[in-house]
């Protein structure tokens, strides 16, 4: 069993921000798999369903970017997942749109979302997917740039970063992360 949780903020109004860009990778994925997204419990929204043999189980915390991990400790706990099977996926500043980073552990590097996992998670060694939405242009805040959307000349890169994200995710299912890790960092 494999748990594929993006992080992101519910709600219309940051639907679509650069702050949810790992909540548009597990659309992505549940429309590709098939997957429903209609269960609601442990402060989350999730569907399972069975993609290449290995049980999948995608999530969207609900809890607030912030408070990520509240969410994701209870659902693997209630689903017996291994630490070594579970990946979050995630925005990251440092990588410009259309760039990926894959880790299989780190600090939280300022990230809300990812201290919180790691504080409910008791370790920071877990699979990780970031994801680049780049930096702010001068004069923008940190806080406006991630809570704001792409700009419409991103967007090829921003789809194209989803992409290789489901693309990462459905080779994990069939292959050990590092491995993983190793092909789509050289991308």
């Amino acid at each position: 069993m494999k748990l594929i949780v993006g992080l992101g903020n519910p709600g219309r109004e940051y639907h679509d921000t650069r702050h949810n860009i790992g909540f548009m990778v597990i659309d992505e994925l549940a429309e590709k798999w098939n997957i429903p997204l209609n269960q609601e419990k442990y402060k989350g929204v999730f569907g399972s369903g069975i993609v290449n043999g290995e049980k999948v189980i995608l999530v969207k915390p609900l809890t607030y970017m912030n408070l990520s991990g509240e969410c994701i400790r209870p659902l693997m706990d209630y689903y017996k997942v291994e630490i070594d099977d579970f990946v979050v996926i995630y925005d990251d500043l440092d990588l410009v749109p259309g760039k990926l980073r894959l880790r299989m552990k780190g600090s939280a590097g300022g990230h809300n979302g990812i201290k919180s996992t790691i504080a409910h998670l008791g370790t920071q060694e877990f699979n990780r997917i970031r994801v680049g939405i780049g930096r702010p242009v001068t004069g923008r805040t940190v806080v406006d740039h991630v809570l704001g959307a792409f700009f419409q000349e991103e967007t090829p890169d921003v789809k194209h970063s989803i992409t290789q994200s489901v693309g990462a995710c459905e080779a994990w299912l069939s292959t050990p992360f590092l491995q993983v890790m190793n092909t789509f960092n050289r991308k």
